[in-house]
């Protein structure tokens, strides 16, 4: 320790005998920690809007259904409405909303074109908590009741099927005695979200979807809400617990792509850290040699006057400690300005085509990681020391002698 109390002012000096190769350094730490740490919270924003984005529409953290629906969705594989075990499970804290839904498959009519459609039966108001697509309405209105006639349809349905608002469509469906049911609905609404949920999924009331193929109170599907991610595994598993009959998942097997993107981000920040120490490791590697190549005379004179080969080792490390330090400190003074100057959100409507494409939210919020501010800071740090105890080392090693002699 009185070894480093001695040597820090010297090295703390020494790193400023060449400023322009100090300041390199401190440009290739604060860049490269800035980029890690603003990545790791545009990514995570980028996530999670993705993921609620998608989840909103119609999935919600997680569903359930008679076993053998997902692999077949007909209307032989529906269940009862939750009994009183189920609706408790339901109703728990953790569980911020659910709803019944009846999903059918099916074919919308229009005075010009004939079109396969998912039929969605929902309750408005349980919906409205569960799901975006009622806010979403651009002409007309949502459905008033479970028991609403009226049909909402999708911007691109309509349009591919040439109605509009206030016309009529027909809907048609396989009845629960086998046969083909049909009846006129009305367009009250028209709602906007990706292509994919536009053209397959028309919405009415819930009572009046039971009654058109006669299913009796019968549902498809009951979607469900959680607001904290660390509740969603052990929700899922009492739901099942409650309806051992029944097929309880969570979103990240209803939807495999998102979670599997999901992962993918969580991933990719590690992949940038290493791109971004590899880079970094070239240029401390690099600047360290040249500086001890420069100062052998120097190092040297130390050993002549009686400097042991530790001593020197312990200088060259303290002079990259401070410096790789202080650069970790300005990348995170960075990241952390740039992260508060995004606080209101970024905008990337613009991209809204491209962003639908791999499901991305339009708007993100990046957050301070605290936790990831400490880690990748650290490991930057560390890291940063450990490469550069090679040119401490080479210049540990130097023989007196041969040192003064390279000096002249």
């Amino acid at each position: 320790m009185n070894t480093v109390k001695t040597f820090a002012p010297l090295a703390w000096r020494n790193l400023w005998r060449n400023p322009r190769r100090t300041v390199i350094t401190l440009i290739v730490v604060s860049v490269g920690l800035w980029s890690v740490l603003f990545f790791n919270s545009f990514l995570t924003a980028w996530g999670e809007a993705s993921k609620d984005a998608t989840l909103s529409l119609l999935t919600g953290q997680g569903q359930i259904h008679a076993v053998g629906y997902l692999n077949d969705p007909n209307i032989e594989v529906l269940m009862p409405p939750p009994n009183a075990a189920l609706t408790k499970a339901l109703n728990a804290p953790q569980i911020k909303a659910w709803a019944s839904r009846l999903q059918v498959p099916g074919v919308v009519v229009s005075e010009y074109k004939t079109l396969a459609v998912n039929i969605l039966g929902v309750d408005p108001a349980s919906e409205r908590r569960v799901s975006a697509i009622p806010d979403k309405i651009v002409e007309g209105r949502y459905l008033n009741g479970a028991d609403d006639d009226g049909v909402i349809l999708g911007v691109s349905l309509v349009d591919r099927l040439k109605t509009g608002l206030g016309r009529r469509v027909i809907l048609m469906s396989q009845n629960v005695d086998g046969s083909l049911s049909e009846q006129s609905f009305d367009v009250v609404g028209i709602y906007d979200s990706t292509k994919e949920t536009e053209d397959f999924y028309v919405f009415t009331g819930l009572t009046t979807g039971q009654k058109f193929i006669n299913v009796k109170d019968k549902i498809a599907q009951i979607v469900f809400t959680i607001p904290l991610d660390q509740d969603l595994e052990p929700t899922v598993a009492d739901l099942a617990q409650a309806a051992p009959d029944l097929d309880v998942r969570s979103w990240k097997t209803l939807s495999l792509f998102l979670a599997t993107t999901d992962s993918f981000m969580q991933s990719f920040i590690y992949i940038w850290l290493a791109v971004v120490f590899s880079l970094m490791a070239i240029g401390i590697v690099n600047t360290q040699l040249m500086a001890v190549f420069e100062r052998t005379h120097e190092f040297g004179l130390l050993r002549a006057l009686g400097m042991k080969p530790r001593q020197v080792l312990i200088l060259v490390a303290l002079e990259s400690t401070f410096l790789i330090g202080f650069g970790v400190l300005l990348g995170m003074v960075l990241a952390a300005l740039t992260i508060w100057s995004l606080y209101d959100g970024l905008d990337l409507s613009a991209f809204a085509e491209g962003l639908e494409m791999f499901q991305g939210g339009q708007v993100l919020f990046p957050q301070y990681d605290i936790g990831g501010f400490i880690l990748f800071s650290l490991l930057i740090w560390l890291m940063g020391i450990l490469v550069a105890l090679w040119p401490a080392r080479r210049a540990a090693k130097l023989s007196p002698v041969e040192a003064m002699r390279h000096a002249t």
